[in-house]
């Protein structure tokens, strides 16, 4: 690690809109807990017109940056690689900037829902469900593809988004079937139940929840807890939030921008916890 001190490198994260992002938060934790004091991390409003410009624009400082919504399908035809995982979903969120300025793109929010599941002791599954569609959907069907024996339900609100759920399920290799959003309630009987839906959206479910429920994975994290959340955890079930997939996707990049392994996990879950009480407040 000797050889990353006292130089300076930069590393951001690019989206819109950009201003709530704990990004930087955690990266800077990771930054001091890592002795990189020459290291910095900010955040850019760029969007998708933006992006070609920006990238046009980076010198040798540059470390990599992370991205966010609009901006993770954009970026693919601006890399000179990328892998396996992300292209599994038309979706890079990590990109690490090489010395000889090639530029990889990755996706940490696979990898990073497994890690955090394994921290809590699940392995392996025998079904699933998922609540909700979209880009978080196909990030945790792609999760379940790797820990997942059994099927997959998909609860949806259309039959668009059913038919894009039964596709990434094709692409990805995993069993879907997919019911629509009044029978969502039968979810929450699933031994891992992963919701990828926007705040409010599962607030009805909350009376729904089993007496004995399995692991809620909800992806929010702001406010927290859900009314869902908070109903699973008081029935006693295992309860995982979107600041888990935040840390650990961000250990990940972290990571892979300035080689150090592992990543400082509990001082960046430490720092992410604060900002948010901080915001609470």
């Amino acid at each position: 690690m000797s050889e990353l001190k006292g130089h300076r490198r930069r590393a951001a994260v690019l989206g819109s809109p950009i201003d709530h992002s704990l990004s930087p938060v955690l990266h800077r934790a990771a930054y001091a807990e890592l002795g990189l004091g020459e290291w910095t991390y900010d955040r850019f409003e760029i969007d998708e017109a933006a992006l070609p410009g920006f990238l046009a624009g980076l010198d040798g400082t540059w470390a990599g940056f992370s991205l966010t919504m609009p901006l993770k399908r954009a970026v693919m035809p601006l890399l000179d690689e990328v892998s396996d995982t992300a292209a599994s979903v038309e979706a890079v969120n990590t990109v690490v900037l090489t010395e000889d300025g090639r530029r990889l793109g990755d996706n940490t929010d696979i990898p990073g829902i497994e890690a955090a599941l394994r921290e809590r002791g699940v392995e392996k599954v025998e079904s699933a469900a998922v609540l909700g569609a979209g880009a978080t959907a196909s990030s945790a069907l792609a999760a379940l593809a790797r820990i997942c024996t059994g099927e997959v339900t998909a609860y949806v609100r259309s039959e668009a988004r059913a038919a894009e759920m039964r596709q990434w399920g094709e692409r990805l290799g995993v069993a879907v079937t997919v019911a629509d959003w009044s029978r969502a309630a039968e979810a929450l009987t699933a031994p891992l139940v992963v919701a990828t839906t926007p705040a409010g959206a599962t607030d009805a479910l909350a009376a729904a929840v089993p007496e004995r429920p399995g692991t809620l994975f909800d992806v929010l994290y702001e406010p927290w807890p859900t009314p869902l959340a908070a109903a699973w955890t008081d029935r006693g079930g295992a309860v995982l939030s979107g600041l888990d997939l935040l840390v650990h996707q961000a250990v990940l990049q972290v990571e892979q921008m300035t080689g150090c392994r592992p990543g400082p996990l509990a001082a960046m879950r430490a720092a992410g916890e604060a900002a948010l009480a901080a915001r609470a407040r």
